[in-house]
């Protein structure tokens, strides 16, 4: 049995219960090692085999997933973070499955969660973004027409921009002609939840310059949105004059402002 596992954004103990018990029952770990936590592999039991794909080729990924099914091996595909976001999972699913060799997945916690984390944000708020855009800049792969930065940046609402660190120049011209303006809030999150985790504050027109002053160049998030900043209105869902299907409304005994400036409702 293959099964591909979410190894979470970094920290040991953000894994999942579900993925930690098949670490530590698995035959045969391969894992992307360039990205996934190394401490994560001390979960594996004496004379688990442990391949690290970094320097592999997907048919040399699947021989060895054939190999240990041949041999009645629990073998576990260890991706980071979530491995339905930017995974290259659905390749390996396919070939697997004209083999006729059973796998299931087992989700993870993304980075671009312990990103939000982190910076202690809500992507999506009141009056200010009710979505949430998860993409990357276009580099030597190329995006679909359509779904290229400028575009999604039209649409102003939260953007989580994963393997741009190195292309910020491009990515902060892209933002900006896609309809952010200059003083929209932005941050740079590098390894969110490792150890040597950083956070950097900034604008869409700063996103470069600081990435640069703090020598960021990979293994970095990028997020931009005004849920980043101090304004937006409350939500209903808590609000005593709203109701719905588990709560009546209550008379409004108390007012709370919407988080503007001078403004209350």
């Amino acid at each position: 049995m293959i099964h591909f596992v979410g190894a979470g954004p970094g920290a040991v103990d953000l894994i999942t219960v579900r993925g930690q018990k098949l670490l530590e029952a698995a035959d045969q770990i391969i894992y992307a090692g360039s990205l996934v936590n190394p401490a994560l592999l001390e979960n594996a039991k004496e004379g688990c085999r442990c391949l690290d794909s970094a320097g592999m080729t997907l048919e040399e990924v699947i021989a060895a997933m054939a190999e240990g099914e041949g041999k009645g091996w629990l073998t576990v595909r260890l991706h980071t973070g979530d491995p339905s976001v930017y995974g290259a999972i659905r390749e390996q699913m396919d070939i697997l499955s004209k083999m006729g060799i059973a796998y299931d997945v087992v989700p993870g916690v993304s980075s671009f969660s312990a990103a939000a984390a982190t910076l202690k944000a809500e992507y999506t708020l009141p009056g200010i973004s009710q979505s949430v855009i998860i993409t990357r800049m276009e580099g030597r792969t190329p995006v679909p027409e359509h779904q290229k930065i400028a575009d999604y940046a039209a649409h102003q609402a939260t953007m989580v921009i994963f393997l741009s660190a190195s292309l910020l120049d491009g990515l902060q011209r892209e933002l900006l002609r896609g309809g952010y303006a200059p003083d929209t809030p932005a941050a740079i999150v590098y390894k969110a939840s490792w150890p040597e985790e950083k956070k950097f504050s900034c604008t869409v027109a700063t996103l470069s310059e600081t990435a640069q002053r703090e020598g960021i160049s990979k293994t970095a998030l990028i997020v931009v949105g005004r849920v980043l900043g101090r304004e937006y209105e409350r939500s209903l869902l808590y609000h005593p004059a709203f109701s719905h299907g588990c709560r009546k409304a209550q008379p409004q005994t108390q007012t709370y402002g919407d988080h503007r400036e001078g403004t209350e409702k």
